[in-house]
């Protein structure tokens, strides 16, 4: 099964950032305004990546609606606000009060980066109006000759790149070219070391390929015989040249050689079963299926019998099923073909199934 593989990258947004100082001299002066909305000093307008902001100082906290409602009365209350229209704008703030004596600030709210949207409660930030304790504020460091200063960092986040997908790299696998370089052994006729006398033909192998390739050669070749047969011609009866060299070759090559009539390649079945070579019977298997007709079919099927091809042999009866064979054997000299080549319970099966078609 081929995979593809493919890839896309996504890398940070980019990331522009502003600094606000807010400046708020004469504290004390700026109490007592009220905790409503419009109760509330604003900055200058300032912009960071091209979108206007600005801070909202309430000095008597912010008591206000909706996610600003809380209990804000002992708070001071200080809030980011978006002003440009229409605007929808990913960003984050960092609301910070300064050191009148160290210049430093601290942090006293954060707002991770999210949405700020002009037309909705996401316009502000944070989404509460609890920012520092007006006790804590007078006496510590950030208040100072009446002077508290506020800096709020505005992060604004511009939407992340992807990049175009590209394949993965890949080196293609090399395809299998065992078979090749062993079926040259054939070819080239070198290095041979055992021969053996088929229908007086003396023909030459190599006989750790014989061995790795079938069992039964294996058995012969390397088996408690193979020190008496060494040097020795083995002759192999019942068998022609033709199809002993067809036998060679798929076992040096992993392929029945093209262009093999109908009988050869029963006779290689036959063969493949005799070296209890099941991939060479199943190969030769399903050649002979392809080949089903009304005159092959019966001798198939007693082949397939003999040599317990049982694929092969339901392959042969589905096909008399299918077919008229039946009416056509039993009125001609077929069926006493058939009976001879064939178990009788075979013939009386396929009998059967006639009558009661």
């Amino acid at each position: 099964m081929k995979t593809s593989k493919t890839v896309s990258m996504c890398t940070p947004a980019e990331e522009t950032r502003g600094i606000h100082v807010f400046d708020i001299l004469g504290y004390s002066k700026h109490r007592g305004m009220g905790h409503d909305l419009d109760s509330h000093i604003r900055s200058g307008i300032f912009s960071v990546d091209g979108h206007d902001w600005e801070i909202n100082f309430y000095p008597d906290g912010f008591n206000g609606f909706g996610p600003f409602n809380g209990h804000g009365e002992d708070y001071i209350s200080v809030f980011l606000v978006l002003l440009s229209k229409n605007t929808k704008v990913r960003a984050s703030c960092d609301m910070r009060l300064v050191d009148q004596y160290t210049g430093f600030s601290s942090s006293m709210h954060k707002t991770e980066p999210r949405f700020f949207d002009s037309c909705d409660v996401t316009i502000m930030a944070p989404h509460t109006p609890i920012f520092i304790r007006r006790s804590e504020i007078e006496g510590s460091v950030y208040l100072r000759d009446d002077r508290l200063t506020i800096e709020c960092i505005v992060t604004v986040f511009k939407m992340p790149h992807v990049t175009q997908t590209k394949s993965f790299p890949k080196i293609d696998m090399p395809q299998a070219d065992m078979t090749e370089h062993v079926s040259k052994l054939l070819e080239e006729k070198k290095g041979f070391d055992v021969c053996f006398i088929v229908g007086g033909e003396t023909i030459e192998a190599h006989r750790f390929v014989l061995a790795m390739r079938s069992p039964v050669f294996k058995a012969e070749l390397y088996g408690s015989m193979h020190e008496a047969r060494l040097g020795q011609c083995i002759t192999i009866k019942d068998m022609q040249p033709a199809v002993f060299k067809a036998l060679l070759h798929f076992i040096y090559t992993d392929y029945v050689p093209s262009g093999e009539d109908t009988e050869m390649i029963r006779l290689l079945l036959v063969a493949a079963d005799r070296y209890a070579m099941d991939r060479l019977k199943l190969v030769c298997q399903s050649i002979l299926c392809d080949d089903l007709n009304v005159d092959t079919v019966a001798t198939t099927l007693a082949l397939a019998d003999q040599h317990n091809c049982h694929q092969l042999k339901d392959a042969c009866l589905e096909f008399i099923e299918l077919s008229n064979f039946m009416d056509a054997v039993v009125a001609t000299q077929r069926l006493k073909d058939l009976k001879a080549t064939c178990p009788s319970f075979i013939v009386d099966e396929l009998v059967k199934r006639r009558k009661f078609s």
